[in-house]
Formats: structure tokens, sequence, C-alpha cells
């Protein structure tokens, strides 16, 4: 019976789906929509589920960064938030620079820097509102996340062809934020320098911006 306990209740939802297919054959489950035939739905789940992982991961990456200040006043603290009206996007927040991570296009999860848009509201709740911007924010660069399906439809993220895992995108990612919105008490054209300075880490690096 032990064998049986060890499987989690999250890795085990598609037994669940097969055996509502055998009590109700005539519903859609059997036309292609039982849990792990659909390559497009396994996808998109997949998506929401590496987004919040990646979140969870780096939030507590946060919390552990942010404990070293004493109360903001030895360095400016990182913020997190969730991008409203969206499933799991979410960034990160520090000296006017944002860390943005999408789920931009099917199959597709997007990581970007960017100046911060003046007008976006930011909730106390730490949601970040999606209306209109009183000024544009200046895009420094992208990467992109992409989505495999192998021949036994599990879905896996990679980078340049190279799988990746949540820690490993989490660490880089953190790391170089941290690093480039050190200490940054300086204008506009500042801000630019800095960004300049991140594209070209991530490109020493092997990302294609």
């Amino acid at each position: 019976m032990a064998q049986y306990k060890d499987i989690l209740p999250s890795s085990s939802g598609w037994i669940h789906e097969l055996a509502r297919g055998e009590l109700l054959p005539e519903s859609e489950l059997l036309a292609g929509k039982i849990a792990g035939t659909d390559p497009q739905q396994l996808v998109e789940e997949s998506a929401i589920e590496f987004l919040t992982e990646l979140r969870e991961q780096l939030t507590q990456y946060v919390r552990s960064f942010n404990s070293y200040s004493e109360t903001g006043t030895r360095f400016q603290e990182i913020k997190i938030y969730t991008l409203a009206n969206t499933a799991a996007d979410f960034m990160l927040f520090r000296n006017q620079i944002r860390l943005v991570v999408a789920n931009s296009a099917h199959g597709v999860i997007q990581v970007s820097f960017s100046h911060h848009q003046r007008g976006t509201m930011m909730g106390e709740n730490g949601n970040v509102g999606t209306g209109q911007s009183s000024s544009s924010a200046t895009s420094a660069m992208t990467a992109e996340l992409l989505a495999q399906v192998s021949p036994f439809r599990d879905v896996y993220w990679t980078y340049q062809g190279e799988k990746i895992s949540v820690e490993q995108v989490a660490r880089f990612y953190f790391t170089e934020f941290c690093k480039m919105t050190r200490d940054q008490r300086r204008s506009k054209a500042g801000n630019q320098v800095l960004l300049d300075q991140i594209k070209a880490l991530l490109q020493e690096k092997g990302f294609d911006l």
C-alpha cells in the first residue's frame, strides 16, 4: 500500500480523468479531451505551472534578500507584483527597472527588462494594472523560453534548444536583476546605461536578445 501513497495528487489527476471516462463514456473526455491527450491544453497548463513555480521560487529569493536590509535603509528592497488580468504573469521591480515574466504566446514565456512605465498603477495587494500609461517604457532586451512536447506528451521548457529548469531561470535572472538595479540613484540616462549593461551581460552568457 505504501507505493500508492507515494503518488502525489497533482501527478495523478490524469488517472481521475480516465476513471471519469469509464463512468461517463458519453462525455467529451473520450473525444480527445482526456487529460494528457490534448497537446495544446498540456502546453497551456504547463506554462501556468512553470510561471507559478518560478514566481514562488523568486518570492523566496526576494524575502531572503530583503531580510538583509534594515527596513530599506541599507539598500532598496525588491518588490514582486502579479500582473492583473493574467493567469500567472508577474514582475520584479526596483529602482525604476522592471523584470517582467509573462506567457506572451502559446508555448512562449517571455522574460524582459524594461524601464518602469509612469502611470502604471501598482496596488497594495501586489497587483499591477495593465491600463494606459502616461509615458511608454523603453524595453532593453527580451529572452523567450519555449515549450516542447515529447513523444509521450510530457511538456518541458527550453532556451536555445536546451532544456531548462525553474531553479536555473530563477537563480540566473534574480542574480542579474539584483546586480543591475543596485544603488541606482541616477538619471534616466543612467537607467539606460544600466539596461545596456544588462543586455551586454546576458549576451555574454549566451542569451540572444
